[in-house]
This record gives C-alpha cells, sequence and structure tokens, in this order.
C-alpha cells in the first residue's frame, strides 16, 4: 500500500510542476501567420471593413444565417468570415472542399440587396 501511495503522490507531483512551467507563445508558430501578414494589405477586405449600415448589416445576418443552418457544411464553412460593405458581400476563410466554396457563394448570392460576391474562400490543404 505504501508503495501504490508513492507513485500516486509522484504523478500528482510531477503533473502540477508540468502545469507550473511557462508556455511561450514562440515556442509554437502559429499555423496563420501568412494569413496575418496578407491581411496587412490596405486593398484587402478585412472584418473591420463592414459596413455598419442597416442594409448592410441585414445582408452579412441572412448570409450567416444561411450558412450556418446548412448542416452538411463543415466547421470551417460555418466560420467563413462574411464582409458586407454597399451590397457587395466578400467572403473569406478556409473550407474543406470547393463544393462547399460554391455552395456558400450560391447562397450569399440568392440574399437580397446583394449586388456582386466576391469569393475569396480558400479550399483548406490538410
Amino acid at each position: 500500500m505504501r508503495t501504490l501511495k508513492h507513485i500516486v503522490l509522484s504523478a500528482v507531483m510531477a503533473l502540477s510542476l508540468i502545469s507550473i512551467s511557462p508556455v511561450r507563445a514562440e515556442q509554437y508558430p502559429a499555423d496563420n501567420s501568412g494569413r496575418n501578414v496578407r491581411d496587412q494589405d490596405a486593398n484587402r477586405v478585412t472584418p473591420q471593413d463592414q459596413s455598419n449600415t442597416k442594409t448592410d448589416l441585414r445582408i452579412t445576418q441572412a448570409v450567416r444565417k444561411a450558412v450556418v443552418a446548412d448542416k452538411n457544411l463543415s466547421t470551417s464553412a460555418h466560420n467563413v468570415k462574411i464582409i458586407t460593405r454597399k451590397g457587395v458581400v466578400t467572403l473569406r476563410g478556409p473550407v474543406t472542399s470547393a463544393a462547399e466554396r460554391t455552395t456558400i457563394e450560391a447562397k450569399a448570392s440568392r440574399v437580397a440587396g446583394v449586388t456582386h460576391v466576391d469569393n475569396q474562400l480558400e479550399v483548406a490543404t490538410n
């Protein structure tokens, strides 16, 4: 019994030391570093460029609802960026297939008030 107590106590102490040791962000490179640099281009539309007009907000909301309601789409597809300015919807982010890319573009183009869809969705290669 004493040996079992020592083993358990040693395991608990080892786990506590692991949780105390600091983890530095620079130890783990961000897998989207290239995208972050790309988004610094002033000509690229980012979520910060979303218009706050009622019409554009309604369009973005309607596109998001349509995308999320489609249970055949992946989690990545459900989380794409949807940015609307003056009726132009920009779609950005990774999806798992070309079919998802096409499906999301079609959903966006069917929303009332959309004048153009700029499909910048990327098919993830994993």
